[in-house]
């Protein structure tokens, strides 16, 4: 007998990536469209990955099949 192997979802691999550290990080929302309207400091901000934490972290890496 032998187990078959987890799939990992590829709508989350494609969103979020797993540094060597074990750190999630993933692009954050609200830079798409309507960016005329928002300041240059704030697209900026906006711009720069972010770090997943917590339990959802933790969720991410289940279904990427890497815990």
């Amino acid at each position: 007998m032998f187990t078959a192997k987890l799939k990992t979802k590829k709508s989350a691999l494609k969103r979020f990536k797993v540094t060597k550290t074990g750190k999630v990080i993933f692009r954050g929302q609200y830079q798409g469209h309507l960016m005329r309207k928002k300041s240059s400091r704030r697209k900026r901000r906006l711009a720069e990955p972010r770090v997943l934490q917590g339990t959802f972290a933790k969720k991410i890496k289940k279904i990427l099949n890497l815990s």
